[in-house]
């Protein structure tokens, strides 16, 4: 093969690929069945129905980057094909979905503004139909209501009311559990598409349904990538619609906004004495998040004494509400994203040689994916929660 030969380029993203294929595979049975390669258990037989996880999911993530692939080469701007990015868990072992998604990446400068709310919003619109009709199988292909027998044998003794002795008032001992989050197309698709409710799954219980879990999976997705910040899709909708200013005012606001939700319940009143007083283990623990919390918002806030003042004014405002409404509690899990955003992405958008604002058809497309973003946003995606007395 000569040098510079285009296959050579390609067989990166077709390696990228199969790779992500086989973490995801791996990662569908392992939420499926429990078992992990690297311990006893594991068969060719989980590894073969790691597939009814794998390929929903990749089908979602692939018609996603392509949609901004296909759109991007209708305009003549240079693109790559899909990185897909593994990810995979399983040696630990710990829970992992195999993939940290995919990208294409731009090789030349966008020239306006509607170009880039076009390219943007391809990607989350396509991956969405893909989501509905991932989402519309899993809830009207469920396995019968004994399938979870299958999963968990030790359920069998308590017969169809095992969710009581499980992780119910009835159960006696102390465990850990996985919970997916939902949201509200999630919750419609539950309460109105799936065919047979007595099937549908417990909360605890859907991460061993692949369907199911690819299409949850598909919607957080889709809400992640219409964030209205930076550069993300939704920062390139939110850009195409109000322009420039209100994109820069809307993108910081919804970080502070995510970062204030991600923080709460950090710390409660547990770990203060009164009003004044922090407990010894939070006397590092505090400046250490308030120090993370200055790292965050180094893209939001151009001077030190900025950053240092908001991040003041969240601590303070988090203590102040966690006091007020004892048990309130965001989703910390949101802090690494917010991170991301903040410190590496970032809160800008490049302005483009031609910033003409999008005509009318355009404009609706824009308002509709912001109601996708509703539809799809899971406050909080995956809890540990604690079982029993």
């Amino acid at each position: 093969m000569e040098p510079g030969s285009p296959w050579k380029s390609y067989g990166i993203h077709i390696v990228l690929f199969l790779v992500s294929l086989l973490t995801t595979t791996l990662a569908g049975a392992e939420w499926m069945f429990g078992d992990y390669i690297v311990l006893e258990g594991y068969t060719w037989n989980d590894f073969t129905a790691g597939f009814a996880f794998s390929i929903p999911f990749l089908t979602f993530l692939t018609t996603h980057e392509f949609g901004h692939y296909f759109t991007a080469r209708y305009y003549r701007i240079k693109t790559t094909l899909p990185y897909y990015l593994p990810f995979w868990l399983g040696f630990l072992p710990a829970p992992s979905i195999g993939s940290f998604g995919a990208v294409i990446r731009i090789k030349e400068k966008i020239p306006s503004r509607k170009l880039y709310f076009d390219i943007g919003i391809a990607g989350p619109i396509a991956g969405f139909v893909a989501g509905l009709f991932i989402l519309y199988y899993g809830f009207t292909h469920l396995p019968p209501a004994e399938y979870i027998f299958e999963i968990h044998p030790e359920y069998q003794q308590y017969g169809m009311d095992y969710e009581e002795y499980a992780y119910g008032s009835a159960r006696e001992e102390e465990g850990v559990a996985f919970v997916m989050g939902s949201n509200l197309l999630f919750d419609f698709f539950k309460e109105y598409v799936a065919t047979d409710p007595s099937r549908v799954p417990n909360i605890y219980e859907i991460a061993h349904y692949p369907w199911l879990l690819a299409g949850f999976l598909a919607l957080l997705f889709t809400a992640l990538n219409l964030l209205p910040v930076g550069q993300l899709d939704g920062g390139h909708i939110i850009y195409g619609l109000l322009g420039p200013q209100w994109h820069g005012i809307l993108s910081r606001a919804f970080l502070i906004i995510l970062v204030f939700y991600s923080g709460l319940g950090m710390i409660t009143p547990e770990h203060l004495n009164g009003l004044t007083q922090f407990k010894p283990d939070m006397w590092w623990q505090a400046p250490l998040y308030f120090w993370f919390l200055t790292i965050v918002f180094n893209s939001v806030f151009p001077t030190a004494q900025s950053r240092v003042m908001w991040s003041l004014a969240i601590f303070a405002g988090q203590i102040l509400l966690v006091l007020l409404f004892k048990g309130i509690e965001g989703y910390s899990g949101w802090l690494l994203f917010a991170f991301l955003l903040g410190r590496v992405m970032g809160v800008q958008h490049p302005e483009p040689p031609d910033n003409e604002p999008l005509d009318f058809r355009r404009q609706l497309l824009g308002w509709l994916a912001i109601l996708i973003f509703i539809l799809c946003f899971t406050p909080a995606p995956l809890e540990l929660v604690v079982l029993g007395n």
